[in-house]
């Protein structure tokens, strides 16, 4: 069916206008994220700010009892040092944690009694000395110590400080969670968003070509009728020529301005992702303090970044599916619902080594399990999966210039737990690393094994799931050793029968 000049009008100004409702809601979804971004950044500064006042406040008093006893029990005033200088800072302490608060209703009557408790408890800390340094009376103050009535005051606020530092922990987790969604969300308009852009690009070359082939077998057919009339052609062809000239200026414009924005975004959505980077490496941590570093990358990334890059917003897809999968790996193992059951340990670690003794073969390994701990209460796949990714790695990462030896070692700790520790002679790693191989998406060494950088991520998200973690020490060029600690018993950390 021919395409006349008002259809074919029509029709590109159609294009025109779903090309750009298409690039609204792309840039609208990212303004969205952007002011969600500031929301949750603001959430997680806040807590990571709530959680380490808290410990501060918990360090004070600890020194401060710690002054006091030791006075009480030397008559040596070189004691009350760390007790004055924790007495003039515990008020403040507790004023700014009250300000920290202030977003928090749920969590201030709980702070009322925290800063009760802690006015009690520095009242009698202070009684005490005073019976010992101005009446002399030391024998007073340690009975009044013995009373047990500052280790409850104690007690209470240790539980009351565990609490708020715990939900403190989990509005980091649930802003982190929010932050995963929006983006996942951003990655589907975007892509749906680019999908619609290239099929109007699409469109409109379509319609171009067929609207140029018909103007140019009408040409051909005028040129027919008009055999003998050679003024009159070149007339016609004159006119066919300035409207095919016209038809093509337009068809550029029109794809230009369809195809400059596309191009913006797909150029500067890595910008983008870059700067959503450094927010999700400072929610990773899990520690409760700030890193200076961290806190000025997250704030620019916030306050500038994220906004000069709102116009732009196509990436590799193929990255960013990577990179959403495995947070949507770790997302999904962290709801998993743990499973607790009888384990023996020693069994489980052969079995696991079983899997790998074909790749260790191959590299003139070997292997020993050394130690005997009795069987414990955990999850099976969780602890699976832990030993079979840090064995997997010490395989891939072993030192090609000599055999592979890898070491279990198993013993029990304190506090009912027990550990295994995972030792290689492999290419080690820098000292700089050592805490940055744990955060998502990070790497150490030569990028020379394929990954996108969560496996060890993933092992100190389940290893902490069981009430556990782990811990490294290693030395570039001389190999790796990974402690792994976990519970005896799974129910006590988690209440699952």
């Amino acid at each position: 069916m021919p395409i006349s000049q008002i259809t074919f009008v029509r029709t590109t100004l159609i294009a025109i206008l779903v090309g750009f409702a298409a690039l609204v809601t792309i840039v609208s979804s990212t303004l969205w994220l952007v002011s969600e971004t500031k929301t949750y950044f603001g959430v997680v500064t806040r807590s990571h700010r709530l959680s380490a006042e808290l410990a501060n406040l918990r360090n004070l008093v600890l020194d401060a009892e710690t002054g006091q006893r030791g006075y009480l029990l030397t008559s040596d005033e070189s004691y009350l040092v760390p007790y004055d200088e924790a007495r003039t800072k515990v008020a403040p302490e507790l004023d700014l944690i009250h300000s920290l608060l202030a977003d928090e209703p749920a969590q201030k009557a709980a702070f009322a009694r925290l800063s009760e408790i802690i006015t009690n408890k520095m009242s009698e800390l202070a009684q005490t000395i005073t019976l010992a340094k101005t009446n002399g009376h030391p024998e007073k103050a340690l009975a009044l110590v013995k009373t047990d009535r500052g280790l409850d005051l104690m007690v209470e606020a240790h539980g009351i400080l565990a609490a708020l530092i715990e939900q403190a922990n989990t509005n980091i987790a649930n802003a982190f969670k929010h932050q995963q969604e929006n983006i996942a969300g951003l990655r589907f308009v975007t892509s749906a968003g680019a999908f619609v852009i290239f099929a109007v690009i699409g469109g409109c070359f379509f319609i171009v070509l067929r609207y140029t082939k018909q103007l140019a077998e009408t040409e051909n057919h005028i040129k027919e009728l008009n055999a003998g009339l050679e003024e009159r052609v070149r007339e016609r062809t004159a006119d066919l020529g300035r409207a095919n000239d016209e038809i093509q200026r337009f068809a550029y414009i029109v794809t230009h301005d369809l195809r400059a924005p596309l191009v913006n975004i797909m150029g500067f959505t890595s910008e983008l992702e870059a700067s959503l980077a450094p927010i999700q490496s400072y929610i990773g941590e899990s520690d409760g303090l700030l890193k200076a570093q961290h806190f000025e990358e997250a704030r620019a990334a916030a306050v500038e970044d994220l906004p000069e890059a709102i116009g732009f917003i196509r990436s590799s897809t193929r990255k960013m599916d990577g990179l959403i999968n495995a947070i949507l790996k770790l997302s999904r193992e962290g709801r998993r619902t743990l499973k607790p059951e009888l384990i023996d340990v020693e069994l489980l670690l052969r079995n696991v080594s079983d899997n790998i003794q074909h790749q260790l073969s191959e590299a003139g390994g070997t292997l020993e399990i050394e130690g005997k701990v009795a069987p414990i209460v955990t999850d099976r796949l969780a602890l699976d999966q832990i030993f079979g990714n840090l064995l997997d790695n010490a395989v891939k990462y072993r030192d090609p210039t000599r055999p592979l030896t890898l070491k279990i070692r198993l013993g029990n700790e304190l506090d009912r737990r027990i550990y295994v520790a995972i030792e290689d002679n492999g290419r080690g790693i820098a000292k700089q690393d050592h805490d940055r191989v744990f955060d998502l998406f990070r790497r150490s060494g030569s990028q020379d094994q394929p990954g996108e950088g969560i496996g060890l991520a993933h092992v100190r998200s389940m290893a902490r799931n069981l009430g556990g973690d782990i811990m490294l020490t290693s030395e570039l060029g001389r190999g790796s050793t990974f402690r792994v600690s976990i519970p005896k018993d799974l129910r006590r950390f988690t209440g699952v029968a």
